[in-house]
């Protein structure tokens, strides 16, 4: 079996192509109590608006804390503070079910690059980091069951399909794209940037993850709070609509490990 990439390989695979895979994030013999809550989470508090055959549940650490402590993860916490610093901050947490029948999704990139979001940083945006999209693997992504499908290097590009001045068409497949597939208990780590989409499912059991976001200390956050001036004024100026993070209700922050709290504490409900 190869050897674990080094933190300055991953670095460099993160800077060059945008994405890489941590394994065993959570422990194989731990993964099937955290899938299973995660699960079950979702299935009680799921988003009336989700689309067809998506489980989705934003906000998720304020309905299930299983996945807490494996943020820290030396090999997964230290990669993402040594690309975007040491003050790194949860900006989202979701839960994402694909279950079988769901079909493959548009190509994108995230918050706050994506285009149709009211606090979009806008196109052509500058070749900085700012923001890391991680897929945790709560099942085995398989190009069978819908694993991510990702556009290496696009992340360099001066815009994406979320855009209308964008001359690739969302719906279509790009060229050079692939699934980012791996073991239950990985993390894909993406620049935000990253050209993306849902796989489709064509398995009969669902994939289970979720989606944590990480950002800078530097990076504004104050248009995702619900309530937020700053919010109101973004959408009213754009027309355009924008996500909404909950915040953390403060018992939830004070029951999670002392080394997880500061990724979170800059969210907690007043």
């Amino acid at each position: 079996m190869p050897s674990e990439p080094t933190l300055e390989e991953q670095l460099l695979h993160l800077q060059l192509d945008g994405w890489c895979v941590v394994r065993n994030v959570i422990p194989e013999k731990e993964v099937p109590a955290v899938r299973e809550s995660v699960a079950a989470a979702t299935l009680r508090h799921r988003r009336p608006d989700a689309p067809a055959n998506i489980g989705h549940r934003t906000g998720l650490i304020n309905y299930d804390q299983s996945f807490a402590p494996y943020l820290v993860t030396p090999a997964f916490i230290d990669l993402v503070r040594a690309a975007l610093g040491p003050n790194v901050r949860v900006s989202f947490t979701s839960a994402m079910i694909n279950y079988p029948g769901n079909v493959r999704g548009g190509l994108h990139a995230d918050w706050p690059f994506n285009q149709r979001n009211a606090g979009h940083i806008p196109a052509p945006y500058p070749d900085v980091v700012a923001h890391f999209t991680t897929l945790w693997m709560l099942s085995p992504f398989s190009v069978e069951n819908g694993a991510t499908i990702i556009v290496p290097g696009s992340h360099r590009m001066e815009t994406n399909p979320s855009a209308g001045s964008c001359s690739h068409d969302e719906d279509a497949p790009y060229p050079t794209e692939i699934q980012a597939t791996g073991d239950a208990g990985s993390v894909l780590i993406m620049d935000s940037r990253m050209w993306h989409a849902a796989g489709a499912n064509r398995t009969e059991s669902a994939r289970v993850a979720m989606a944590i976001r990480f950002a800078p200390w530097w990076l504004n956050l104050n248009g995702l709070r619900p309530g937020s001036g700053e919010r109101a004024r973004q959408m009213e100026a754009t027309g355009l609509k924008e996500n909404e993070v909950e915040p953390v209700k403060p018992e939830v922050l004070a029951a999670l490990p002392a080394a997880v709290q500061p990724l979170f504490e800059h969210w907690v409900e007043a």
